[in-house]
C-alpha cells in the first residue's frame, strides 16, 4: 500500500454526488425550531471526511446505480454518524472536534442531546421515505448494534482489565458497524446479488476496524493540530484503547501499574512516560500491523467489483486509510 493520494483526490469521482449529499443535509436539519437549525449548521459546518456516505456513493455507482434516494440515503448515514458523534461528545465531556468546540461545549449538554435525537429521528423519516424496507432494516439494525457498543465502551471506562477481544468488538459495534452499513447500501441500491452484497458490506466492516484502529493510534502518536484534538484524549476520558492494552501486556511492575492507574483515574499527568511506554512496547506498531490486515482483506473485496473509477477509489481509500494523519 503506497498510494499517496488525498481524500479529496480519491473521492473526485463523486465529488458532485457528496454536495447533493450535502445540500440534502441541510434540508434535513431545517427546522421551525430555531436552536436545532443552529446546531445543525454548526455540525455541516465542521465538515468531516464525510466517509461513510462515500463508501454508500462509490459501492452503488461502482454497481452502476444511477436511480433516486441514492443522495438522501447517504445523507441518512452520516446523519446517524453526526448523532452519535452528539451523543458521544457529551458522555466524553469531549471539549474539541475537528479543531473546534464541540457542540455542547458550545450550546450545552441538553441541547446536544436532543439535537441528536433530533437527527434519528429526521433519519428515520427518510429511510420510511425511500420505501425500501430492506435498507430501513439494515439501518435500524445498524443503529441498535451502535448503541451497544457505546454501552459497552461505558461500561469498559476505567477498567484496564478490558481484553482485545472486549476491545475489538467495542470498535466493531460503535465505528465498523455503519461502515458496513454504508457498504452494504450501495450494493443493494444496486440490486447486487448475496454474495456481492456480503463482499461490500466486508469491504465496509473492515476499512471500519481499520480506520478506528488508526484513530486509536493517533491518539498516542498524532498530532494535535492536524487531528483537531489533543494527544492523549483517550486517555483522559478513561478508554482502554488497544495501544495501552498492548502496552500493559508486555509491560512489568511499576510501568504496568502507572498505565493501570492512570486508565481507573483518567489521568494524563504520567502521558509522556505513557507515551514512552507505549512506544518501546512496540505497542503502536501492532496497532498499525493489525490495522495494515484489515485494509488488505478490504481491498481484496473491492477487486471483486466492477472495474472502473469507483473501484479505483475503493481501493485507493484503503492505502490512504493507512497513511492518514487526521
Amino acid at each position: 500500500m503506497t498510494s499517496t493520494a488525498s481524500i479529496q483526490s480519491i473521492l473526485d469521482p463523486i465529488s458532485k454526488d457528496m454536495q447533493l449529499v450535502d445540500a440534502s443535509i441541510r434540508r434535513a436539519l431545517s427546522s421551525e425550531v430555531p436552536l436545532i437549525s443552529a446546531i445543525g449548521s454548526y455540525i455541516v459546518g465542521a465538515g468531516g471526511k464525510r466517509l461513510r456516505p462515500a463508501l454508500l456513493l462509490l459501492v452503488a455507482r461502482a454497481h452502476g446505480y444511477d436511480g433516486e434516494h441514492l443522495h438522501d440515503l447517504a445523507a441518512v448515514v452520516e446523519m446517524i454518524h453526526t448523532a452519535t458523534l452528539l451523543h458521544d461528545d457529551v458522555v466524553d465531556e469531549s471539549e474539541l472536534r475537528r479543531g473546534r468546540q464541540t457542540s455542547n461545549a458550545a450550546y450545552g449538554n441538553a441541547a446536544s442531546v436532543l439535537s441528536g435525537d433530533f437527527l434519528y429521528s429526521r433519519s428515520f423519516q427518510m429511510m420510511v421515505a425511500a420505501g425500501n424496507l430492506g435498507i430501513l432494516r439494515i439501518l435500524a439494525d445498524a443503529t441498535n448494534v451502535i448503541a451497544e457498543g457505546e454501552v459497552l465502551q461505558l461500561m469498559n471506562m476505567h477498567d484496564p482489565a478490558i481484553t482485545v477481544e472486549q476491545y475489538m468488538r467495542v470498535i466493531h459495534d460503535k465505528t465498523a458497524t455503519l461502515f458496513e452499513a454504508a457498504a452494504r447500501i450501495g450494493a443493494v441500491l444496486a440490486g447486487c446479488d448475496s454474495d456481492a452484497e456480503q463482499r461490500a458490506a466486508g469491504y465496509g466492516r473492515a476499512v471500519g476496524m481499520a480506520f478506528q484502529l488508526i484513530d486509536d493510534a493517533l491518539d498516542y502518536n498524532g498530532n494535535a493540530e492536524q487531528m483537531g484534538k489533543n494527544v492523549g484524549d483517550d486517555l483522559r476520558e478513561g478508554k482502554p484503547t488497544l495501544p495501552l492494552i498492548i502496552a500493559m501486556q508486555r509491560s512489568e511492575g511499576e510501568r504496568r501499574e502507572m498505565i493501570e492507574q492512570a486508565i481507573r483515574d483518567g489521568n494524563t499527568e504520567e502521558l509522556p512516560r505513557i507515551l514512552e511506554v507505549v512506544r518501546e512496547c512496540a505497542g503502536l506498531d501492532e496497532v498499525y500491523e493489525a490495522a495494515r490486515g484489515k485494509l488488505h482483506e478490504a481491498r481484496a473485496l473491492a477487486e471483486t467489483m466492477p472495474a472502473g473509477t469507483y473501484r479505483r477509489a475503493l481501493i485507493d481509500l484503503c492505502d490512504y486509510s493507512l497513511q492518514r494523519n487526521s
